[in-house]
């Protein structure tokens, strides 16, 4: 079917089709063309089909003095056609791009209020899309960023939905002024030091002068491209299927992939399958910074080497890879004694611990490794703990964070090892409940 011969309203219906059962509607509506269009169109569609519920949010930046008259207009707007508004004002963190500082605040917001069963929608259109094309090209993007913006993509507990990446700029403009709609104009929208001003002013038109169906080239190549990286995709889920095994440590709660596996693997199919699998976790590193991955596989048998990335660490150790955030990241701090041993002892930026079976006589303390450390086994005598961790193949971020569990200067036992986490005869053990790491997700 070609739906571009097909009218607007219908044609964003039959774009809207799957997405039919959602408990609700929440247009994303700045008061620009786009988003007007986009509220007008489904506020009318309402009326004769069986929608879900619809809302607008209007995120207000505080960039400009001008703005400030944005939120007025858009209630305006809502009244007019029956439509809710929540309004919403965010503080834009200063830094080198604005552009991204104020989108990441924006979906910050967006991401925040879209519940289960909740689709945003936004007014993003084909000729937004060529413009993000030619923007990531300029910053030399692999095949995932020249793909364009997908048309729709998991926001919060629910989606974001992009249902006019299919119509043009000139086909919203007609229709408002069709149905003599008024919209804001950003005047920061015509500031060309901003990058996609630049191309959508400078580079753009003379483009289109040349090749009138550039942008729907543009579009067209974005689409093959989307459905490369979804192949891409699917190769590297057969990958990391291969890595993604047991292991004695799982209590740890970590994200982690056997080395091997990965190490067997072509230079691009291991980016590949690293990409994925980093991607729900943190900003991917641009190419210069992936030679902190041939570092880390490339280090010492027995070394301990990290890569450092935008929001957390990815670490070498036991044959595995680890991801570490959030807490995982902090050196843990303890002081004083185990005042009340038979309740859970919070650990500060490491966690719990608790006993299980009898409590032992105290007074008790925990305390982490520091070095030199003995412990007493039944059946083999004073044994050095660092010996005893390289025995049971550690991994070496875990060491200086297990509890050690000490009585004046003895030390009874280690969590969560077995043979070395309790007394047998006394009849109890020390549980180590680990930091959770989600904590850490972007």
């Amino acid at each position: 079917m070609d739906r571009s011969s097909i009218d607007l309203p219908s044609r964003l219906l039959l774009n809207l089709e799957s997405w039919r059962n959602a408990s609700h509607w929440r247009i994303a509506f700045s008061g620009g063309l786009d988003s007007t269009v986009l509220l007008h169109l489904l506020a009318n569609l309402a009326k004769n089909h069986s929608l879900p519920a619809l809302s607008a949010i209007h995120v207000h930046h505080g960039l400009q003095a001008v703005a400030d008259a944005w939120p007025a207009h858009c209630q305006s707007v809502c009244d007019e056609l029956g439509i809710a508004l929540q309004v919403e004002w965010v503080r834009v963190q200063p830094g080198a791009s604005l552009e991204r500082a104020a989108r990441d605040a924006r979906f910050a917001v967006l991401s925040s209020v879209t519940q289960s069963d909740d689709v945003l929608l936004t007014g993003q259109h084909r000729d937004d899309q060529a413009e993000t094309l030619l923007f990531r090209l300029m910053r030399g993007a692999g095949v995932r960023g020249l793909a364009g913006m997908p048309q729709q993509r998991p926001l919060g507990h629910g989606a974001l939905v992009r249902p006019l990446l299919d119509v043009t700029r000139a086909e919203l403009e007609a229709y408002a002024q069709t149905h003599q709609l008024y919209w804001i104009e950003d005047p920061s929208n015509q500031d060309r030091q901003f990058s996609r001003n630049y191309l959508r002013h400078q580079v753009l038109p003379p483009l289109t002068d040349r090749w009138p169906q550039a942008q729907a080239s543009m579009a067209r190549s974005a689409a093959h491209l989307r459905e490369a990286q979804g192949l891409l995709d699917e190769l590297a889920q057969m990958d990391l299927a291969q890595a993604n095994t047991r292991h004695e440590f799982e209590w740890l709660g970590l994200r982690s992939l056997a080395l091997a596996p990965l190490a067997a693997l072509s230079a691009a199919r291991q980016r590949n399958a690293l990409s994925h699998w980093l991607e729900p976790l943190t900003r991917l590193p641009d190419t210069d910074h992936w030679s902190g991955w041939s570092d880390l596989c490339n280090a010492a048998h027995d070394g301990t080497p990290v890569w450092r990335l935008a929001e957390g660490e990815l670490h070498r150790s036991a044959g595995r890879l680890w991801w570490l955030s959030g807490d995982w990241l902090h050196t843990p701090v303890i002081g004083g004694e185990w005042q009340t041993p038979a309740s859970p002892l919070r650990l500060p930026d490491n966690g719990c611990v608790m006993f299980s079976g009898q409590t032992p006589v105290g007074p008790l303390r925990i305390a982490y490794r520091q070095g030199g450390e003995v412990m007493h086994l039944a059946d083999r005598g004073h044994r050095d703990l660092k010996r005893l961790l390289n025995e049971r193949a550690v991994p070496g971020f875990v060491r200086g964070r297990l509890p050690l569990l000490f009585r004046g200067e003895e030390l009874l036992a280690v969590a969560n090892l077995p043979g070395l986490d309790g007394n047998v005869q006394d009849a109890w053990k020390l549980h180590w409940q680990p930091t959770d790491e989600d904590q850490g997700l972007r």
